[in-house]
């Protein structure tokens, strides 16, 4: 379980009604995991339908999770999944963690064919917390994304891999007035400017993990 996240932000004293996670992959592991504990509105998005299988049966008794059986991207239709374990990636991509860290070779035997959809037609403006890890694909969440969540998470880098559209989302998040919260080792976390002040700690943190 990774309770990072929700550590977090109970140690701002945030509370939440809908949060939401693009890109589960197994449901034990899931970056929100402890909010849908906790019997929080959750929204999970997960293309891969060997993971979506596992969410269903993990969650079958949580009744305020949705889950949307989909990939995220730029438009509606169907888009190749490279299959990857937990790295799985859009083909379209030009980088991804698994192109880059692990040097992936193509393979048409674990290449598969799944739907896709805007993220619009996804969320309905309520989501207040919402992680994003879709290896190279999180800009096109932001990028259709109705909701202006309190808390973003968004995988931005990883060993040498950096996402590839890095400049896309730094300048959408000054332009939506986020701040930066904290940065581990893949992610980037923000929170809306005015939800809190950051400690000399945190600003100090920020800092030294910065690029």
């Amino acid at each position: 379980m990774n309770d990072k996240l929700y550590n977090k932000c109970n140690s701002k004293n945030l509370t939440f009604h809908h949060v939401a996670e693009v890109g589960v992959y197994l449901p034990e592991t899931s970056n929100i995991l402890c909010f849908t504990e906790d019997r929080i509105r959750t929204t999970l998005v997960e293309a891969d339908p060997d993971s979506v299988a596992k969410i269903r049966v993990y969650f079958s008794e949580f009744e305020l999770v949705t889950l949307f059986p989909v990939a995220v991207w730029d438009t509606d239709g169907s888009v190749v999944l490279n299959k990857a374990s937990s790295s799985t990636f859009v083909d379209e991509l030009e980088s991804s963690p698994a192109m880059v860290n692990d040097k992936y070779v193509e393979d048409d035997t674990k290449k598969i064919i799944v739907d896709s959809v805007t993220f619009d037609k996804i969320d309905d403006g309520t989501i207040d917390l919402i992680s994003i890890d879709i290896e190279g694909g999180e800009w096109y969440v932001l990028k259709h994304m109705k909701s202006r969540p309190s808390v973003i998470s968004i995988e931005t880098h990883w060993k040498n891999y950096t996402n590839p559209f890095i400049k896309e989302i730094k300048e959408w998040m000054k332009n939506n007035d986020y701040l930066v919260w904290y940065i581990d080792k893949s992610d980037t976390v923000y929170f809306k400017k005015g939800l809190f002040e950051l400690s000399l700690i945190e600003k100090l943190d920020i800092k030294l993990k910065s690029k």
